[in-house]
């Protein structure tokens, strides 16, 4: 198999990328199991959950747009070193304190994630260090492990939390609930301090300099695919001209997509299954194990689907059946059963297109604005994200979160809609590097 071949042979950077990826998702897999819960139990209403959530990607906006645009020239690093130090505290500050404004102004400095998904600086830095580090043609396989290590973290964070709190609950640790959400985001702290090891032994081949050299030029698929004119020189705080058409294109369609999904993440889905279905943390935690397996299963084969259709058409084949399987999932109210394999086969489709995504940026975007525009892509999906979720929380309160799916799956079909209009000849093209 050659993802396994591609594993064997990759550089000690690139595993302590995957490292790094899995050690942070995992944490954040820790947290969304009990983020809704720990913030009901202390009093906050389903609104200000919603205002606790959307403030918190807000200020991830400003932070990330920041760190982003400058990584290439502070040193990737050292921004990744920050944002783990961050975590750490970030960990502390939740694991003691109860103040609604503490804790917001720590989940948005220290990075806690209210949908379990990336949040932050660091998918946008690690992903452009692995396309520096990789050629075209080792690429598919290279971001389907990236994935599948990430995706896998997440699976295991969430067993692992909803195990915990059944094990301190049933053994009577603690005397209250409360106690208990609490000693998860000390899990959280400890996990977080583990990331910080792996980003400290970086090299510097991880920095812009110390990548190794393109065995394809990216200015050709733009030529042949974009008719952008010839890159011009520019100054190395400034993108170049060539790149900013397209970069818009692509903010459209990812920010489309985010803002549906900002409508119903992962810990308002918790919060649904926990209220419609009464299902507590142990089955909470292996509900959304069950549901990471499944995405961690479809991220190798997502490589294989790049390579054969291109990744245009590779995500619009997964993204599709996603969106409507998710769409799905509130009219199974009252049938549990029924309404898990909706959300089943929404996870084993929806990760399918991380790979695909990938490849189409890291293939029509030059190396040097690469990170920027990764950085500038991840931002804009974040705050597309940020406004859902108030509504959610008003919908929430109103007993219409079920809404929140229709409303989500719209969107992404939408996206969808705009990404096969603006991109679809495009797979050709890419597909002649990626196969090289």
């Amino acid at each position: 198999m050659k993802a396994w071949q591609v594993f064997k042979t990759s550089s000690l950077d690139i595993r302590l990328c995957w490292i790094s990826a899995f050690l942070r998702l995992a944490s954040y897999g820790v947290t969304n199991q009990v983020l809704t819960l720990f913030l009901k139990e202390i009093g906050i209403s389903e609104k200000e959950m919603g205002w606790f959530m959307s403030l918190t990607l807000v200020g991830d906006v400003c932070i990330s747009y920041l760190l982003t645009w400058h990584a290439d020239e502070w040193g990737r690093r050292r921004i990744l070193t920050y944002g783990a130090v961050m975590m750490v505290l970030s960990g502390l500050v939740f694991s003691w304190s109860e103040n609604f404004y503490v804790l917001l102004v720590f989940a948005i400095f220290g990075v806690i994630s209210p949908s379990s998904d990336e949040v932050g600086p660091f998918k946008s830095i690690e992903e452009s260090m692995i396309a520096h580090l990789t050629p075209h043609n080792r690429r598919p396989e290279i971001y389907a492990i990236h994935s599948l290590v990430s995706i896998s973290g997440s699976a295991l964070g969430s067993v692992f939390c909803g195990w915990f709190v059944e094990l301190l609950q049933d053994n009577k640790v603690f005397d209250t609930q409360l106690k208990c959400y609490k000693a998860v985001f000390a899990v959280y702290t400890v996990l977080a301090f583990g990331k910080l090891i792996s980003i400290v032994c970086l090299s510097d081949a991880a920095e812009l300099d110390g990548h190794v050299h393109e065995e394809v030029d990216p200015q050709q698929v733009f030529d042949e695919t974009v008719s952008l004119v010839e890159p011009t020189v520019t100054q190395k705080s400034k993108m170049a001209p060539e790149t900013f058409s397209i970069m818009v294109k692509l903010l459209v369609i990812f920010m489309l997509d985010s803002f549906g999904y900002g409508f119903m993440t992962s810990a308002w889905t918790v919060f649904y299954y926990s209220v419609v279905f009464g299902l507590g943390p142990a089955a909470l935690g292996l509900l959304f194990f069950g549901a990471k397996v499944m995405m961690a299963m479809s991220s190798l084969p997502s490589s294989t689907v790049a390579r054969m259709f291109g990744p245009v058409k590779a995500t619009l084949m997964v993204q599709v059946p996603s969106a409507i399987f998710f769409m799905l999932i509130p009219f199974a109210e009252g049938h549990l059963s029924l309404s898990l394999i909706f959300f089943n086969l929404y996870n084993l489709t929806m990760a399918m297109d991380v790979t695909p995504r990938q490849i189409l940026l890291t293939n029509i975007i030059k190396p040097s604005d690469l990170t920027r525009v990764m950085g500038v892509v991840n931002i804009g999906k974040t705050f597309a994200r940020c406004i859902g979720p108030i509504f959610t929380g008003l919908l929430a309160d109103k007993g219409l979160l079920w809404c929140c799916y229709l409303i989500s799956s719209s969107f992404v079909l939408l996206a969808d809609f705009v990404l096969a209009v603006l991109f679809y000849d495009i797979d050709s093209h890419i597909l002649k590097t990626t196969n090289a």
